[in-house]
């Protein structure tokens, strides 16, 4: 949805992106902002509020902004990888944790009651288990339960602190843990991402040997070959614009799942540049894009109600692509910033 902003709803656009980073709450406001035609930031906030979509722990234990269907959908199939990720962190902290067993029993009793946020969990956790590490016994919860964070009524729906619910009894509905469906989780995956490979799945997911369910789904799918000679699979349907296609200046939100949904990303990042993007402690800035490929980054800053986007390209743009950007980032600051006094894009050339 990147070479023409779609006329969908914000919860379509969400199920066909599978899940939208969501680490911090404001990037899937703007992923949604540059995809969409005339979306408002109130439209999101009303899904999340009516309980149509969800912001929880998802692919690779990070924090997704997911429908509420793919999420009763995905959180079964990730659960083993999220459960194998919290034994991870606990067997590097303490040689001896209390059992899991009793620790989401405990998790369950104290998010089903009443959404809080998990400072309230790991106060509870320390006076449990004075001598041990309660961050990591904290972690254990947060991946091993189906929770989600519980929006309020701020500017981007959660707060620091925000609360967590058992996913069950804010959806009303069971999450059916004890039947992972990997097949749908693929076809869902390359509705998305496709053409890609078992490994982009993998990549995207943190699931492992996902190559024999590729197998099975085969007689349903389309392959290719990329310029390395690599199989990739696809949905027959799937939309596969030709290479010649013109592709118009696009700014990205930190951490947009675009950036994040293969194992080969030079697809629309080089390696040299990803490097500027992606830090070493895995934070992703936000970046624009130019024919396709990301081409520079920005941040925002705002002081006494006036705002500056700032543009660094990572290599010499020529004039006109720059009055593009900075035509779309003023537009993009009139969403981030809609009571600011006054707003300025600054752009290194």
């Amino acid at each position: 949805m990147l070479l023409e902003r779609q006329k969908v709803t914000p919860l379509a656009a969400i199920e066909r992106l599978v899940g939208m980073q969501a680490q911090v709450p404001r990037p899937p406001f703007g992923g949604l902002w540059t995809r969409l035609q005339r979306f408002e930031r109130e439209d999101l906030l009303r899904l999340v509020r009516d309980k149509k979509a969800v912001r929880a722990t998802a692919m690779r234990g990070t924090i997704h902004l997911l429908t509420a269907g793919d999420y009763r959908l995905l959180r079964p199939a990730l659960a083993p990888i999220l459960e194998a990720g919290a034994r991870t962190i606990v067997g590097k902290r303490m040689t001896e944790a209390p059992g899991t067993e009793e620790l989401l029993a405990l998790g369950t009793d104290f998010f089903g009651n009443t959404p809080a946020p998990f400072e309230d969990f790991r106060s509870l956790l320390q006076s449990r288990y004075p001598t041990h590490d309660v961050r990591a016994l904290a972690y254990t919860v947060r991946l091993g339960l189906p929770l989600v964070l519980v929006p309020t009524d701020g500017t981007w729906g959660f707060p620091s602190n925000a609360g967590f619910a058992l996913a069950e009894k804010w959806l009303g509905r069971k999450i059916p843990m004890d039947s992972p469906q990997l097949e749908k989780v693929v076809l869902r995956y390359l509705a998305a991402f496709g053409p890609a490979s078992p490994g982009d799945a993998q990549n995207w997911s943190g699931l492992r040997a996902l190559r024999d369910v590729f197998e099975r789904l085969r007689p349903k799918l389309l392959t290719f070959r990329d310029e390395r000679k690599r199989e990739l699979f696809d949905l027959p349907d799937a939309p596969r614009p030709d290479e010649d296609t013109t592709a118009p200046v696009r700014f990205l939100p930190e951490y947009d799942n675009v950036l994040l949904g293969h194992a080969d990303r030079t697809r629309i990042v080089s390696d040299e540049d990803r490097k500027r993007l992606i830090t070493a402690n895995l934070i992703v800035i936000g970046s624009f894009l130019v024919d396709g490929f990301a081409a520079g980054s920005w941040k925002t800053a705002e002081k006494s109600k006036n705002v500056t986007l700032s543009l660094t390209p990572f290599r010499k743009l020529p004039k006109k692509t720059m009055a593009e950007l900075e035509a779309e980032g003023e537009s993009m600051l009139g969403f981030y910033f809609p009571e600011a006094k006054s707003r300025e894009v600054i752009a290194a050339r």
